[in-house]
């Protein structure tokens, strides 16, 4: 009988528990869905900030890109302006130098035209009332002698063809007419720019005309007459072959060291040194 009420009184104490777990069960769910529910709005507002700050960031790309294009366009432009103004200052150089040219060939014209009209002599024109006098007869007092035209002034000629004509007869290897063109010209135009080009011709038509000798004479006065001229490196090596072909060795060695020395970064150091590499072999 005492058991019989124990077992009832055990069932109604689960029977009235039952209730009160049921219930905080069905709270814990609902805190876990709203907790579950703030959790998907606050990953629903970060996507839509994800979003804003992509759009963002392409926005930002786009005008980076767009501000490239202007910068590498703005960089071709500034480009394009300095080559068309070096290649302007070229040709302004150009035109420069070729002016300069012109100016100095003006220049030795003009010089050619003062020279043969200061050569001009002076005719005498008798005063009216006076007669000329007859030849071996000496003149009347307060007149003039009269003027010798026995020796015509130089044609007026210009240097250019002048020079031009001389280097012709050197070319086609007529070299007593080119030695005579160059120091005819020489003479006329002691001041010419060429004239230590003639002076140089005549030492290598002597040379080609086989009178060693008297090239090495030629090429010595490009040396000494002209000492700033940019023909002295050609002379010292013409000079070279020159003392070759007389067998002096010795000579020749110096003359083609002293362009090595002296004119390194010419064309005709590199010849002077082959030339001293062949002096070198004929030694061995």
């Amino acid at each position: 009988m005492k058991a019989t009420w124990t077992s009832a009184a055990v069932l109604a104490v689960i029977t009235l528990g039952s209730p009160v777990k049921a219930q905080a069960a069905n709270k814990e769910h609902q805190q876990l869905m709203a907790e579950i529910r703030m959790l998907q709005e606050q990953q629903t507002q970060i996507q839509h900030l994800i979003g804003g700050l992509t759009d963002a960031l392409n926005n930002i790309s786009a005008k980076m890109d767009t501000q490239a294009g202007v910068t590498r366009k703005a960089f071709a432009d500034q480009t394009l302006q300095l080559n068309s103004i070096s290649e302007a200052a070229r040709i302004l150089r150009e035109k420069s130098d070729d002016t300069n040219v012109r100016l100095s060939t003006m220049t030795q014209e003009i010089q050619s035209l003062r020279q043969t009209v200061s050569s001009i002599p002076t005719q005498t024109v008798p005063a009216p009332g006076i007669e000329p006098t007859a030849p071996g007869v000496p003149p009347a007092p307060g007149t003039q002698p009269p003027v010798n035209t026995n020796n015509p002034p130089p044609p007026n000629i210009s240097p250019t063809r002048m020079f031009d004509q001389a280097y012709a007869d050197y070319t086609a290897g007529q070299f007593d007419l080119a030695i005579a063109g160059f120091e005819a010209f020489i003479r006329t135009f002691p001041t010419s720019p060429n004239a230590d080009d003639a002076q140089l011709y005549i030492g290598y038509s002597l040379y080609s005309a086989g009178k060693s000798t008297e090239a090495l004479a030629a090429l010595q006065k490009v040396i000494t007459d002209y000492p700033q001229s940019d023909k002295a490196s050609a002379a010292y090596y013409k000079m070279g072959l020159t003392f070759e072909a007389l067998k002096q060795v010795d000579n020749a060695r110096k003359a083609f060291e002293t362009v090595v020395k002296n004119y390194p970064n010419g064309s005709d150091a590199q010849l002077a040194l082959q030339a001293l590499e062949r002096l070198k072999r004929r030694d061995e």
